[in-house]
Protein backbone atom coordinates (compact mmCIF):
# COMPACT_ATOMS: atom_id res chain seq x y z
CA UNK A 1 0.00 0.00 0.00
CA UNK A 2 1.16 3.33 -1.09
CA UNK A 3 1.43 6.44 1.84
CA UNK A 4 1.75 8.94 -0.95
CA UNK A 5 -1.88 10.48 0.46
CA UNK A 6 -0.22 11.02 3.71
CA UNK A 7 2.67 13.34 2.38
CA UNK A 8 -0.24 14.83 0.22
CA UNK A 9 -2.24 15.53 3.01
CA UNK A 10 0.28 16.11 5.55
CA UNK A 11 0.15 19.64 3.18
CA UNK A 12 -3.14 20.02 3.52
CA UNK A 13 -3.26 19.91 7.37
CA UNK A 14 -0.47 22.54 7.79
CA UNK A 15 -2.12 24.96 5.48
CA UNK A 16 -2.45 28.13 8.47
CA UNK A 17 -5.94 27.73 7.37
CA UNK A 18 -6.74 24.41 8.22
CA UNK A 19 -4.52 24.60 11.22
CA UNK A 20 -6.45 27.22 12.81
CA UNK A 21 -9.78 24.92 12.20
CA UNK A 22 -8.44 22.01 13.73
CA UNK A 23 -7.33 24.02 17.02
CA UNK A 24 -10.66 25.86 16.87
CA UNK A 25 -12.38 21.84 16.54
CA UNK A 26 -9.71 20.57 19.49
CA UNK A 27 -10.59 23.78 21.90
CA UNK A 28 -14.75 23.07 21.18
CA UNK A 29 -14.67 19.55 21.13
CA UNK A 30 -12.69 19.46 24.83
CA UNK A 31 -15.68 22.37 26.21
CA UNK A 32 -18.34 19.98 24.67
CA UNK A 33 -16.38 17.03 26.18
CA UNK A 34 -16.80 18.35 29.64
CA UNK A 35 -20.59 18.90 29.39
CA UNK A 36 -23.04 15.86 30.58
CA UNK A 37 -25.08 14.42 27.91
CA UNK A 38 -23.95 16.60 24.99
CA UNK A 39 -21.31 14.67 23.66
CA UNK A 40 -19.47 14.79 20.12
CA UNK A 41 -22.54 13.62 18.49
CA UNK A 42 -24.61 16.32 19.42
CA UNK A 43 -21.37 18.85 18.63
CA UNK A 44 -20.72 17.56 15.17
CA UNK A 45 -24.19 17.74 14.35
CA UNK A 46 -24.53 21.32 15.16
CA UNK A 47 -21.00 22.64 13.43
CA UNK A 48 -21.87 20.13 10.37
CA UNK A 49 -24.10 22.87 8.68
CA UNK A 50 -22.42 25.39 9.65
CA UNK A 51 -19.57 24.21 8.32
CA UNK A 52 -21.09 23.12 4.71
CA UNK A 53 -23.05 26.69 4.39
CA UNK A 54 -19.59 28.65 5.26
CA UNK A 55 -18.05 27.15 2.13
CA UNK A 56 -15.39 25.44 3.45
CA UNK A 57 -13.58 22.69 1.76
CA UNK A 58 -14.41 19.15 2.44
CA UNK A 59 -10.79 18.09 3.89
CA UNK A 60 -11.36 21.10 6.14
CA UNK A 61 -14.88 20.37 7.02
CA UNK A 62 -13.57 16.88 7.65
CA UNK A 63 -10.68 18.01 9.57
CA UNK A 64 -12.70 20.42 11.86
CA UNK A 65 -15.43 18.13 12.54
CA UNK A 66 -12.63 15.20 13.53
CA UNK A 67 -11.26 17.30 15.92
CA UNK A 68 -14.11 18.25 18.00
CA UNK A 69 -14.66 14.50 17.75
CA UNK A 70 -11.42 13.60 19.71
CA UNK A 71 -11.33 16.41 21.49
CA UNK A 72 -14.80 15.51 23.36
CA UNK A 73 -13.05 12.19 23.74
CA UNK A 74 -10.17 14.22 25.99
CA UNK A 75 -12.52 16.58 27.86
CA UNK A 76 -14.96 13.73 29.05
CA UNK A 77 -12.44 13.21 31.20
CA UNK A 78 -12.65 16.51 33.14
CA UNK A 79 -16.25 16.12 34.62
CA UNK A 80 -15.58 12.67 35.14
CA UNK A 81 -12.74 12.87 37.19
CA UNK A 82 -13.19 16.35 39.24
CA UNK A 83 -17.26 15.69 39.21
CA UNK A 84 -17.77 11.87 39.25
CA UNK A 85 -19.90 13.12 36.05
CA UNK A 86 -18.92 11.57 32.53
CA UNK A 87 -18.86 14.02 30.08
CA UNK A 88 -20.02 11.00 27.77
CA UNK A 89 -20.13 7.50 27.45
CA UNK A 90 -16.61 6.92 27.09
CA UNK A 91 -15.50 8.68 30.21
CA UNK A 92 -17.77 6.17 32.65
CA UNK A 93 -15.13 4.05 33.46
CA UNK A 94 -12.77 6.83 34.08
CA UNK A 95 -14.40 8.18 37.01
CA UNK A 96 -13.59 4.87 38.39
CA UNK A 97 -9.98 5.35 39.63
CA UNK A 98 -10.02 9.35 38.68
CA UNK A 99 -12.51 10.43 41.18
CA UNK A 100 -10.69 8.88 43.70
CA UNK A 101 -7.15 10.48 42.79
CA UNK A 102 -9.28 13.92 43.00
CA UNK A 103 -11.08 13.08 46.24
CA UNK A 104 -7.58 12.27 47.91
CA UNK A 105 -6.22 15.80 46.33
CA UNK A 106 -4.58 14.22 43.24
CA UNK A 107 -6.94 16.22 40.98
CA UNK A 108 -3.80 17.51 38.69
CA UNK A 109 -2.26 14.61 38.08
CA UNK A 110 -4.98 12.79 37.35
CA UNK A 111 -6.13 15.15 34.90
CA UNK A 112 -2.44 14.92 33.65
CA UNK A 113 -2.32 11.66 33.60
CA UNK A 114 -5.72 10.83 31.69
CA UNK A 115 -4.18 13.83 29.04
CA UNK A 116 -1.17 12.06 28.41
CA UNK A 117 -2.60 8.29 28.02
CA UNK A 118 -5.10 9.71 26.24
CA UNK A 119 -2.56 10.99 24.14
CA UNK A 120 -0.72 7.65 23.63
CA UNK A 121 -4.01 5.92 22.57
CA UNK A 122 -5.11 8.64 20.38
CA UNK A 123 -1.12 8.87 18.44
CA UNK A 124 -0.72 4.57 18.20
CA UNK A 125 -4.11 4.59 17.26
CA UNK A 126 -3.38 7.42 14.25
CA UNK A 127 -0.50 5.51 13.23
CA UNK A 128 -2.23 1.89 13.16
CA UNK A 129 -4.91 3.49 11.52
CA UNK A 130 -2.36 4.58 8.87
CA UNK A 131 -0.44 1.38 7.95
CA UNK A 132 -3.61 -0.67 8.54
CA UNK A 133 -6.66 0.72 7.65
CA UNK A 134 -7.40 -1.12 4.36
CA UNK A 135 -5.91 -4.36 5.54
CA UNK A 136 -8.30 -4.04 9.16
CA UNK A 137 -11.23 -3.35 6.78
CA UNK A 138 -11.27 -7.48 6.65
CA UNK A 139 -12.45 -7.34 9.79
CA UNK A 140 -15.07 -5.18 9.94
CA UNK A 141 -16.77 -7.60 7.37
CA UNK A 142 -15.99 -10.70 9.24
CA UNK A 143 -18.05 -9.72 12.18
CA UNK A 144 -21.63 -10.93 11.63
CA UNK A 145 -24.03 -10.76 15.18
CA UNK A 146 -23.05 -14.58 16.30
CA UNK A 147 -19.12 -12.89 16.46
CA UNK A 148 -20.10 -10.17 18.40
CA UNK A 149 -22.52 -11.82 20.62
CA UNK A 150 -19.07 -14.29 21.57
CA UNK A 151 -17.38 -10.73 21.59
CA UNK A 152 -19.71 -9.46 24.33
CA UNK A 153 -19.36 -13.41 26.11
CA UNK A 154 -15.39 -12.57 26.28
CA UNK A 155 -16.16 -9.09 27.77
CA UNK A 156 -18.52 -10.64 30.53
CA UNK A 157 -15.42 -12.84 31.16
CA UNK A 158 -13.50 -10.02 32.05
CA UNK A 159 -15.62 -9.01 34.54
CA UNK A 160 -14.43 -11.86 36.49
CA UNK A 161 -11.77 -9.48 37.43
CA UNK A 162 -13.77 -6.79 39.06
CA UNK A 163 -15.53 -9.31 41.65
CA UNK A 164 -12.92 -8.45 44.14
CA UNK A 165 -13.81 -9.01 47.85
CA UNK A 166 -17.89 -9.09 47.40
CA UNK A 167 -18.32 -11.53 44.30
CA UNK A 168 -22.55 -11.49 44.91
CA UNK A 169 -22.77 -7.73 45.40
CA UNK A 170 -20.76 -7.25 41.65
CA UNK A 171 -22.27 -10.22 39.87
CA UNK A 172 -26.12 -8.55 41.58
CA UNK A 173 -24.46 -5.18 39.89
CA UNK A 174 -24.20 -6.94 36.60
CA UNK A 175 -27.84 -8.80 36.78
CA UNK A 176 -29.45 -5.60 37.27
CA UNK A 177 -27.68 -3.93 34.84
CA UNK A 178 -28.53 -6.31 32.46
CA UNK A 179 -32.43 -6.83 33.61
CA UNK A 180 -32.36 -2.35 32.93
CA UNK A 181 -31.50 -3.05 29.15
CA UNK A 182 -34.74 -5.19 28.82
CA UNK A 183 -36.88 -2.22 29.69
CA UNK A 184 -38.27 -0.62 26.12
CA UNK A 185 -38.85 -1.70 22.71
CA UNK A 186 -37.88 -5.23 21.77
CA UNK A 187 -36.23 -4.61 18.27
CA UNK A 188 -36.91 -8.34 17.63
CA UNK A 189 -40.47 -9.02 17.98
CA UNK A 190 -41.54 -5.25 18.16
CA UNK A 191 -43.23 -5.55 21.74
CA UNK A 192 -42.70 -3.10 24.37
CA UNK A 193 -41.44 -4.13 27.91
CA UNK A 194 -41.78 -3.05 31.44
CA UNK A 195 -42.73 0.19 30.02
CA UNK A 196 -45.61 0.81 32.55
CA UNK A 197 -47.38 2.29 29.62
CA UNK A 198 -44.85 5.37 30.20
CA UNK A 199 -43.90 6.58 26.27
CA UNK A 200 -40.98 7.98 27.91
CA UNK A 201 -39.74 4.30 28.17
CA UNK A 202 -40.70 3.06 25.12
CA UNK A 203 -36.79 3.62 23.16
CA UNK A 204 -35.59 2.03 27.07
CA UNK A 205 -33.72 3.93 29.72
CA UNK A 206 -30.58 6.12 27.77
CA UNK A 207 -26.87 5.10 28.97
CA UNK A 208 -26.24 8.75 29.25
CA UNK A 209 -29.90 9.03 31.95
CA UNK A 210 -28.61 6.10 34.15
CA UNK A 211 -24.88 7.19 34.00
CA UNK A 212 -25.95 10.69 35.51
CA UNK A 213 -28.18 9.33 37.94
CA UNK A 214 -25.98 6.47 39.38
CA UNK A 215 -22.43 8.56 39.49
CA UNK A 216 -23.84 12.48 39.56
CA UNK A 217 -26.98 12.33 41.90
CA UNK A 218 -26.22 9.33 44.12
CA UNK A 219 -22.71 11.49 44.96
CA UNK A 220 -24.87 14.99 45.19
CA UNK A 221 -26.98 12.69 47.65
CA UNK A 222 -23.92 11.53 49.71
CA UNK A 223 -22.60 14.85 49.90
CA UNK A 224 -25.34 16.45 51.16
CA UNK A 225 -25.52 13.42 53.76
CA UNK A 226 -22.33 14.32 54.98
CA UNK A 227 -23.00 18.01 54.98
CA UNK A 228 -25.84 17.66 57.40
CA UNK A 229 -23.68 15.10 59.62
CA UNK A 230 -20.98 17.57 59.22
CA UNK A 231 -18.27 15.13 57.99
CA UNK A 232 -18.05 17.01 54.86
CA UNK A 233 -14.31 18.20 54.72
CA UNK A 234 -12.89 20.72 52.40
CA UNK A 235 -10.35 18.63 49.73
CA UNK A 236 -7.00 19.68 49.32
CA UNK A 237 -5.47 19.91 45.99
CA UNK A 238 -1.84 19.63 45.80
CA UNK A 239 -1.49 20.57 42.01
CA UNK A 240 1.23 18.05 41.77
CA UNK A 241 2.35 16.80 38.23
CA UNK A 242 3.15 13.17 37.75
CA UNK A 243 6.70 12.45 37.40
CA UNK A 244 8.28 10.70 34.90
CA UNK A 245 8.32 7.06 36.49
CA UNK A 246 4.51 7.58 36.74
CA UNK A 247 4.57 8.65 33.22
CA UNK A 248 6.62 5.96 32.43
CA UNK A 249 4.77 3.40 34.84
CA UNK A 250 1.16 3.86 32.37
CA UNK A 251 3.18 3.28 29.23
CA UNK A 252 2.28 -0.36 28.88
CA UNK A 253 -1.29 -0.29 30.53
CA UNK A 254 -1.92 2.53 27.56
CA UNK A 255 -0.80 0.24 24.81
CA UNK A 256 -2.25 -2.74 25.93
CA UNK A 257 -5.76 -0.26 26.36
CA UNK A 258 -5.11 0.97 22.84
CA UNK A 259 -4.81 -2.18 21.10
CA UNK A 260 -8.48 -3.31 22.80
CA UNK A 261 -9.91 0.25 22.08
CA UNK A 262 -8.66 0.36 18.21
CA UNK A 263 -9.66 -3.24 17.31
CA UNK A 264 -13.32 -2.81 19.04
CA UNK A 265 -13.39 0.86 17.89
CA UNK A 266 -13.08 -0.65 14.44
CA UNK A 267 -16.44 -2.92 14.85
CA UNK A 268 -19.15 -0.89 13.92
CA UNK A 269 -22.06 -0.73 16.75
CA UNK A 270 -19.72 -0.81 19.72
CA UNK A 271 -18.15 2.26 20.42
CA UNK A 272 -15.87 3.68 23.05
CA UNK A 273 -18.18 2.95 26.22
CA UNK A 274 -17.54 -0.74 25.13
CA UNK A 275 -13.52 -0.78 24.46
CA UNK A 276 -13.22 1.32 28.29
CA UNK A 277 -15.15 -0.85 29.77
CA UNK A 278 -13.34 -4.14 28.36
CA UNK A 279 -9.83 -2.33 28.67
CA UNK A 280 -10.73 -1.65 32.24
CA UNK A 281 -11.69 -4.76 33.22
CA UNK A 282 -9.02 -6.67 31.63
CA UNK A 283 -6.08 -4.45 32.78
CA UNK A 284 -7.39 -4.63 36.33
CA UNK A 285 -7.01 -9.00 35.89
CA UNK A 286 -3.46 -8.15 34.76
CA UNK A 287 -2.52 -5.52 37.19
CA UNK A 288 -4.35 -5.38 40.13
CA UNK A 289 -2.15 -7.56 42.45
CA UNK A 290 -2.85 -5.33 45.58
CA UNK A 291 -6.48 -4.59 45.16
CA UNK A 292 -6.05 -0.88 44.12
CA UNK A 293 -7.93 -0.72 40.98
CA UNK A 294 -10.99 1.42 42.21
CA UNK A 295 -9.75 3.36 44.73
CA UNK A 296 -7.50 5.18 42.48
CA UNK A 297 -4.62 3.94 41.06
CA UNK A 298 -2.94 5.49 37.99
CA UNK A 299 -3.32 2.44 35.48
CA UNK A 300 -6.76 1.63 36.22
CA UNK A 301 -7.38 5.77 35.15
CA UNK A 302 -5.02 5.55 31.76
CA UNK A 303 -6.25 2.22 30.57
CA UNK A 304 -10.18 3.69 29.64
CA UNK A 305 -9.07 6.64 28.35
CA UNK A 306 -6.11 5.57 25.94
CA UNK A 307 -8.84 2.83 24.84
CA UNK A 308 -11.64 5.71 24.26
CA UNK A 309 -9.36 7.45 22.37
CA UNK A 310 -8.07 4.59 20.16
CA UNK A 311 -11.61 3.04 19.65
CA UNK A 312 -13.25 6.60 18.35
CA UNK A 313 -10.12 6.82 15.89
CA UNK A 314 -10.52 3.15 14.99
CA UNK A 315 -14.63 4.21 14.24
CA UNK A 316 -13.05 6.28 10.99
CA UNK A 317 -11.54 2.56 9.41
CA UNK A 318 -14.95 1.30 8.52
CA UNK A 319 -16.12 4.64 7.76
CA UNK A 320 -13.41 5.58 5.28
CA UNK A 321 -12.89 2.13 4.24
CA UNK A 322 -16.30 0.16 3.79
CA UNK A 323 -19.08 3.35 3.91
CA UNK A 324 -20.07 1.88 7.27
CA UNK A 325 -20.41 4.50 10.13
CA UNK A 326 -17.98 2.68 13.18
CA UNK A 327 -20.28 4.75 15.82
CA UNK A 328 -22.63 7.35 16.51
CA UNK A 329 -19.99 9.99 15.63
CA UNK A 330 -19.01 8.66 12.34
CA UNK A 331 -22.48 8.12 11.11
CA UNK A 332 -22.48 12.01 11.15
CA UNK A 333 -19.25 12.29 9.53
CA UNK A 334 -20.48 9.83 6.59
CA UNK A 335 -23.18 12.19 6.50
CA UNK A 336 -21.08 14.96 5.62
CA UNK A 337 -19.06 12.91 3.02
CA UNK A 338 -22.64 12.58 1.87
CA UNK A 339 -23.29 16.31 1.56
CA UNK A 340 -20.13 16.81 -0.69
CA UNK A 341 -21.00 14.08 -3.06
CA UNK A 342 -17.95 12.08 -1.79
CA UNK A 343 -18.90 8.23 -1.55
CA UNK A 344 -16.38 6.45 0.72
CA UNK A 345 -15.15 2.76 -0.17
CA UNK A 346 -12.00 0.92 -0.44
CA UNK A 347 -11.29 3.63 -3.34
CA UNK A 348 -11.31 6.66 -1.37
CA UNK A 349 -7.81 6.21 -0.45
CA UNK A 350 -7.04 6.35 -4.20
CA UNK A 351 -10.09 8.68 -5.86
CA UNK A 352 -9.28 11.20 -2.57
CA UNK A 353 -6.33 11.15 -1.66
CA UNK A 354 -6.10 15.08 -0.23
CA UNK A 355 -8.99 14.81 1.86
CA UNK A 356 -7.81 11.15 3.72
CA UNK A 357 -4.54 11.95 3.73
CA UNK A 358 -5.39 15.48 5.02
CA UNK A 359 -7.85 14.38 7.45
CA UNK A 360 -5.48 11.89 9.09
CA UNK A 361 -2.92 13.77 9.20
CA UNK A 362 -4.33 16.18 11.08
CA UNK A 363 -5.28 13.71 13.88
CA UNK A 364 -1.43 13.48 14.35
CA UNK A 365 -1.83 17.16 14.69
CA UNK A 366 -4.70 17.65 16.83
CA UNK A 367 -3.28 14.94 19.30
CA UNK A 368 -0.14 17.13 19.98
CA UNK A 369 -2.39 20.29 20.24
CA UNK A 370 -4.91 18.61 22.71
CA UNK A 371 -1.85 17.80 24.81
CA UNK A 372 -0.31 21.07 25.15
CA UNK A 373 -3.57 22.41 25.28
CA UNK A 374 -4.67 20.44 28.47
CA UNK A 375 -1.61 19.93 30.34
CA UNK A 376 -1.11 23.56 31.27
CA UNK A 377 -4.69 23.57 32.05
CA UNK A 378 -4.62 20.83 34.65
CA UNK A 379 -3.74 22.78 37.95
CA UNK A 380 -6.97 25.56 36.54
CA UNK A 381 -9.53 22.61 36.31
CA UNK A 382 -7.88 21.12 39.64
CA UNK A 383 -8.86 24.41 41.48
CA UNK A 384 -12.46 23.64 40.71
CA UNK A 385 -12.95 21.48 43.52
CA UNK A 386 -11.72 24.33 45.89
CA UNK A 387 -14.99 25.88 45.61
CA UNK A 388 -17.54 25.75 48.76
CA UNK A 389 -19.90 23.45 49.01
CA UNK A 390 -23.06 25.40 48.65
CA UNK A 391 -21.81 26.69 44.86
CA UNK A 392 -20.29 22.44 44.43
CA UNK A 393 -23.35 20.82 45.13
CA UNK A 394 -25.99 22.64 43.08
CA UNK A 395 -23.29 23.38 40.38
CA UNK A 396 -23.29 19.36 40.01
CA UNK A 397 -26.91 19.46 40.27
CA UNK A 398 -27.61 21.80 37.80
CA UNK A 399 -25.08 20.64 35.23
CA UNK A 400 -26.28 17.52 35.34
CA UNK A 401 -30.07 18.49 34.72
CA UNK A 402 -29.17 20.48 32.05
CA UNK A 403 -27.10 17.91 29.89
CA UNK A 404 -30.10 15.42 29.96
CA UNK A 405 -32.72 18.12 29.41
CA UNK A 406 -30.49 19.26 26.96
CA UNK A 407 -29.69 15.54 25.32
CA UNK A 408 -33.43 14.55 25.60
CA UNK A 409 -36.05 17.57 26.09
CA UNK A 410 -37.93 15.69 28.14
CA UNK A 411 -38.67 16.53 32.31
CA UNK A 412 -39.88 12.72 32.19
CA UNK A 413 -35.70 11.91 31.39
CA UNK A 414 -34.98 14.65 34.37
CA UNK A 415 -37.49 12.35 36.92
CA UNK A 416 -35.79 9.15 35.92
CA UNK A 417 -32.40 10.60 36.07
CA UNK A 418 -33.36 11.56 40.25
CA UNK A 419 -34.73 8.09 40.15
CA UNK A 420 -32.19 6.79 39.17
CA UNK A 421 -29.77 8.48 41.57
CA UNK A 422 -31.82 7.72 44.67
CA UNK A 423 -31.86 3.79 43.55
CA UNK A 424 -27.73 4.93 43.48
CA UNK A 425 -27.54 6.49 46.48
CA UNK A 426 -29.11 3.09 48.11
CA UNK A 427 -27.07 0.83 46.84
CA UNK A 428 -23.34 2.95 47.75
CA UNK A 429 -25.15 3.21 51.18
CA UNK A 430 -25.38 -0.75 50.99
CA UNK A 431 -21.73 -0.97 49.33
CA UNK A 432 -22.56 -1.55 46.06
CA UNK A 433 -20.30 -0.47 43.31
CA UNK A 434 -21.39 1.55 40.56
CA UNK A 435 -19.27 0.20 37.63
CA UNK A 436 -20.54 -3.58 37.45
CA UNK A 437 -24.49 -1.92 36.79
CA UNK A 438 -22.98 0.21 34.18
CA UNK A 439 -21.17 -2.60 32.89
CA UNK A 440 -23.99 -5.25 32.68
CA UNK A 441 -26.59 -2.48 30.25
CA UNK A 442 -23.42 -1.24 28.11
CA UNK A 443 -22.84 -4.72 27.52
CA UNK A 444 -26.29 -6.36 27.93
CA UNK A 445 -27.46 -4.38 25.23
CA UNK A 446 -25.32 -5.29 22.41
CA UNK A 447 -25.20 -9.03 23.69
CA UNK A 448 -29.06 -9.34 23.41
CA UNK A 449 -29.32 -7.83 20.04
CA UNK A 450 -27.17 -9.77 17.97
CA UNK A 451 -28.07 -13.10 20.12
CA UNK A 452 -31.12 -12.79 19.02
CA UNK A 453 -30.55 -11.71 15.45
CA UNK A 454 -27.93 -14.58 15.12
CA UNK A 455 -30.73 -17.44 16.15
CA UNK A 456 -33.36 -15.74 13.10
CA UNK A 457 -30.41 -15.82 10.99
CA UNK A 458 -29.33 -19.90 11.67
CA UNK A 459 -33.65 -20.51 12.03
CA UNK A 460 -32.81 -21.14 15.87
CA UNK A 461 -29.98 -23.69 15.37
CA UNK A 462 -27.13 -22.46 18.56
CA UNK A 463 -24.50 -23.86 16.49
CA UNK A 464 -24.12 -20.49 14.46
CA UNK A 465 -22.02 -19.14 17.65
CA UNK A 466 -19.38 -22.00 16.85
CA UNK A 467 -19.34 -22.26 13.54
CA UNK A 468 -16.28 -19.43 12.14
CA UNK A 469 -13.38 -19.20 13.28
CA UNK A 470 -13.25 -15.96 15.27
CA UNK A 471 -16.51 -17.22 17.21
CA UNK A 472 -14.03 -20.14 18.18
CA UNK A 473 -11.22 -17.67 18.57
CA UNK A 474 -13.30 -15.71 20.75
CA UNK A 475 -14.52 -18.75 22.70
CA UNK A 476 -11.16 -20.24 23.55
CA UNK A 477 -10.45 -16.55 24.53
CA UNK A 478 -13.22 -16.48 27.44
CA UNK A 479 -12.45 -19.88 28.48
CA UNK A 480 -9.14 -18.59 29.11
CA UNK A 481 -9.69 -15.36 30.64
CA UNK A 482 -11.71 -17.40 33.45
CA UNK A 483 -9.66 -20.35 34.07
CA UNK A 484 -6.15 -19.14 33.78
CA UNK A 485 -6.06 -16.69 37.03
CA UNK A 486 -8.35 -20.16 38.86
CA UNK A 487 -5.18 -22.33 37.74
CA UNK A 488 -2.44 -20.01 38.57
CA UNK A 489 -4.11 -19.26 42.40
CA UNK A 490 -4.15 -22.61 42.74
CA UNK A 491 -0.36 -23.56 41.58
CA UNK A 492 0.69 -20.86 44.09
CA UNK A 493 -1.67 -22.09 46.75
CA UNK A 494 -0.16 -25.55 45.83
CA UNK A 495 3.42 -24.18 45.93
CA UNK A 496 3.35 -22.46 49.41
CA UNK A 497 1.61 -25.73 50.69
CA UNK A 498 4.40 -27.28 49.44
CA UNK A 499 6.57 -24.49 50.81
CA UNK A 500 5.62 -24.88 54.53
CA UNK A 501 7.97 -26.82 57.12
CA UNK A 502 6.14 -29.83 58.27
CA UNK A 503 4.59 -29.53 61.96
Amino acid sequence: MSFDFLWQGMGVALLPQNLLIGLIGCFLGTIIGCLPAIGPINGIALLLPIAYTSGLPPESALILLAAVYYGAEYGGRISSILLNVPGDAGAVMTAVDGYPMARRGEAAKALAISGISSFYGGMIAVVAMTFLAVPLSWLAIKFGPAEYFVLMVFAFATLGSMVGHEPVKTLLGCVLGLMLTTIGLDATSGAYRFTFDQPELHDGIEFIILVIGLFSISEVLLMLESQVKGTLKPLAVTGSYPSWAEIRYIWWPSVRATVIGFVIGVLPGTGASVASAVSYTTEKRISDKDGTFGKGDIRGLAAPEAANNAAATGAFVPMLTLGVPGSGTTAVMLGALMLYNIQPGPQLFVEQPKLVGGLIASMYIGNILLLIMNLPMVKLFARMLLMPNWILIPGITALSILGVYTAYSSVMSVLIMFGIGIVGYLLRKLGFDMAPIVLGFVLGKVMEVNFRNALALSGGEFGIFFSSTLSIILWIMAIAIVLVPIWLRRRQAARNRAGQPAA
